[in-house]
């Protein structure tokens, strides 16, 4: 059996229905959405006072190695990346406001990573993926979608900010609002016309469109690969043990935990990857590379590594298997060493996958049952409070937390799903806490 044959066989690639071309387009889809994370964690981290260039290539290489270990180990579509919102809170709450020095931020990133593989080994990690009800799986799923697109429509400056009506439509004239808004069309009739490729064609084409009306301003930035030196193992994992640090490590350790678990069960889901009787294959494999990834993370010089919801962009592009995973982190690895280049993709190029993409994740809302108030009145604050809080952990607490209280107050409830419950009381006193944060 030649070597192809033994990776096709391995990665599966007869029950997914797939093939190297696919898998491959997909990866370099799922790339190119989220290849604006190669700039923005290095901006975001570098007000601690982490070398910039030192941040850029420890977020290319946790991002790669992340990704590359999901693929390979767990054989899942989903790509890894330093989280945005962890690296905000990382920088402004941990550094700039509590005054902790960014090497023992380092250390509680560490931590948290540490418990998360531990938490994975004794099976508690699996057993709440397992206690949140399958009904729930697509309104995570559409929360999700809605926020995609929402970020996408920013990005794009169709919507912006309004102090009198929260948000409002952009000006549709400006130069980069009307290239999105091309591409936003472009895309949409390459899927009318069935063109596997519809996502990448129409980053490209918008970029190159893009290029021709002189949108694209790129200009060469000093980067070595040799600057990790400056944050590579500066961790301070002794002073994030004091007594101090520990709610740090909680908040690390919590917001990453319920970010990831609605990311893994709506990309999943979104893929068709889900087994018949509700449960994921191979998710003590999924958490080990996560928690793996966090702790090199920390390691190289950055904050909590974590599974992206662009992924989802390369699973609308046919991606099935671990190769779309290992596609995108073989390109993060590339991007070690020409990280500048990539700074040339431009959000209005991008925007318009992320808007369509979230638009494709929304077709699973038709499985809710949505005329049960038991379970149509969870799924609803799910899908509604994941984009309006600008948080899928938040989504998620809202929609967990509802369904639950439902079970109780009616008498529904059932003893063996205690770990419902207990996951439903985490989330309170996470909302109890964030209420007096």
């Amino acid at each position: 059996m030649t070597t192809r044959k033994r990776l096709e066989r391995y990665f599966q690639f007869t029950a997914h229905r797939t093939n190297w071309r696919t898998e491959i387009l997909a990866g370099l889809t799922t790339f190119i959405t989220m290849a604006y994370i190669i700039f923005v964690n290095p901006a975001i981290l570098s007000e601690t006072g982490m070398p910039l260039a030192a941040v850029t290539a420890a977020t290319c290489l946790c991002a790669a190695f992340g990704s590359i270990l999901m693929g390979g180990l767990a054989n899942y579509p989903i790509a890894l990346a330093p989280g945005m919102g962890l690296n905000a809170y990382f920088t402004y709450t941990v550094v700039k406001g509590m005054g902790v020095p960014w090497q023992t931020a380092l250390g509680a990133v560490f931590l948290s990573g540490a418990i998360f593989l531990a938490l994975t080994y004794t099976g508690i990690r699996q057993r709440l993926v397992g206690a949140i009800p399958h009904q729930l799986h697509a309104a995570v799923g559409g929360g999700i979608g809605l926020f995609i697109a929402f970020i996408g429509f920013r990005n794009a400056g169709i919507i912006v900010p309004s102090a009198t009506t929260v948000v409002t439509l952009g000006n549709v004239r400006a130069p980069h609002t009307a290239l999105a808004l091309f591409g936003l069309l472009f895309i949409a009739i390459l899927q009318v016309l069935r063109v596997r490729a519809s996502m990448l064609i129409g980053v490209l084409g918008t970029m190159f469109l893009g290029v021709l009306f002189h949108q694209v301003h790129w200009q060469p930035v000093h980067y070595s690969l040799s600057a990790i030196r400056a944050t590579a193992f500066q961790l301070d994992i002794r002073g994030a043990l004091h007594i101090g640090a520990f709610e740090i490590i909680f908040v690390f350790l919590f917001v990453d935990l319920f970010d990831n678990i609605g990311t893994l069960v709506a990309v999943t889901q979104r893929a068709g990857l889900i087994s018949p009787d509700h449960t994921i294959p191979r998710l003590n494999r999924i958490f080990f590379a996560d928690a793996t990834a966090t702790i090199v993370g920390s390691l190289a010089g950055t904050s909590t590594v974590t599974s992206y919801v662009e992924s989802s962009a390369g699973v609308a592009a046919g991606g099935r298997t671990g190769v779309t995973a290992i596609v995108t982190g073989l390109l993060f690895f590339v991007s070690l060493f020409i990280a500048p280049l990539v700074g040339a993709i431009p959000s209005f190029a991008t925007s318009p996958a992320l808007i369509l993409v979230g638009g494709l994740m929304l077709t699973g809302l038709g499985q809710i049952e949505w005329d049960d108030p038991q379970i149509g009145i969870p799924a609803f604050l799910t899908v509604s409070t994941i984009p309006l809080t600008w948080s899928i952990a938040d989504g998620l607490s809202f929609g967990l937390t509802s369904y639950a209280a439902l079970q109780l107050l009616t008498g529904r409830a059932r003893r063996q799903d205690w770990m419902l419950y207990l996951l439903a009381a985490l989330f309170f006193l996470r909302f109890v806490y964030i209420a007096h944060s």
